[in-house]
């Protein structure tokens, strides 16, 4: 197939999007496909055309971009998406692959923009993207659907400048967590002790700090893959620690009981249904409180496909070689295809 992968973006997340795009760009063209590699938001979009089977590995760096960066990016992101020579390899193509993460290519926007064009593109359509990329939204229609989520406070500090009365009183039971309730790749994720440290800049989610066992699940269509533990060194599973070797333990398949895997896969398979994501893809977070129950954080509709990212790891344990993996989510049915390609 023609297949035209999308990467980079305007958000938080480009430099782990840039990372993902080459590994999936490599893995299609050794597969077989003619690949065109596009990062809509930088200064030339066209990456590869097309991609060389040998391409280098491309690292992430420890910190994400700049936030000054991110109005240029996104005005050039605007424009390669809706006119141009991007817009024509779009069309080109049998299929997109969108390897974006984060802001436009993760809330539903870029989505949006390929329905309306008609062309297919893989994983989520926009509205289940739009729901799964809000996480007090995603909370709320997992909690309607029986999966145990934690008892969470969404707080503007532009709207209401002091917290609330119940950030107090999560705070009164221990450390909480404090995150943009907007945002991906655990930017700007951060454990708090006092009100004060609450405060911020944006909209945040804030839920009690849980100081059990981290856990993760990939599944798609049906299938969900091996439960894979998260072994922290620090706090919370930040941004440097997904993407830098050596930070964390990553144990594929868990270490647990057959019944426990069941039961986080049977939840990460419900939250999967109820926010919509039917026959593509997606990846549920959960971590334990003390006494070992399970509570899901969030649900990502685009997760990370670096090599070493969670989902490839999750198939790796299955037995699925990188390349499998990538082919089986380029054929999946997507967004703007009811049948796989």
């Amino acid at each position: 197939m023609r297949v035209a992968v999308l990467c980079g973006g305007e958000s938080s997340e480009r430099d782990v999007s840039r990372s993902s795009g080459w590994a999936v760009a490599q893995a299609l063209t050794g597969r077989g496909h003619d690949v065109v590699l596009i990062d809509p938001a930088a200064e030339e979009p066209v990456l590869a055309d097309p991609v060389p089977a040998d391409a280098a590995v491309v690292r992430v760096p420890t910190e994400p971009p700049a936030q000054a960066e991110r109005a240029l990016l996104g005005q050039r992101m605007y424009a390669a998406l809706t006119g141009g020579p991007v817009l024509e390899h779009l069309r080109r193509a049998d299929r997109v692959f969108i390897a974006l993460h984060g802001g436009w290519g993760e809330d539903g926007h870029v989505q949006a923009l390929l329905e309306l064009a008609g062309i297919p593109f893989t994983g989520a359509s926009s509205d289940v993207c739009a729901v799964a990329w809000h996480k007090g939204r995603c909370q709320a229609v997992l909690e309607a659907a029986g999966v145990p989520v934690p008892p969470r406070v969404i707080y503007n500090p532009a709207v209401q400048p002091e917290p609330p009365t119940e950030v107090k009183q999560l705070l009164e039971g221990g450390p909480v967590v404090v995150k943009p309730v907007a945002e991906g790749s655990s930017v700007a994720v951060r454990k708090v002790d006092s009100l004060d440290e609450v405060r911020g800049d944006g909209e945040v989610l804030v839920e009690p700090f849980l100081g059990g066992r981290e856990f993760t699940v990939a599944v798609i269509g049906t299938t969900t893959l091996p439960v894979v533990e998260i072994e922290l060194t620090t706090a919370v599973f930040d941004y440097e620690a997904k993407y830098q070797p050596g930070a964390v333990r990553e144990i594929c398949p868990a270490d647990i009981t057959p019944e426990f895997a069941t039961r986080l896969q049977e939840l990460a398979l419900r939250a999967h249904q109820a926010l919509g994501f039917g026959t593509t893809y997606s990846r549920a977070d959960f971590r334990c409180d003390a006494a070992g129950t399970p509570y899901c954080l969030e649900v990502n509709a685009l997760p990370g496909l670096t090599p070493g990212s969670l989902v490839p790891v999750a198939a790796k344990g299955a037995g699925t070689t990188y390349a499998e993996l990538v082919e089986r989510l380029l054929t999946a049915s997507g967004g703007g295809s009811p049948t796989p390609c």
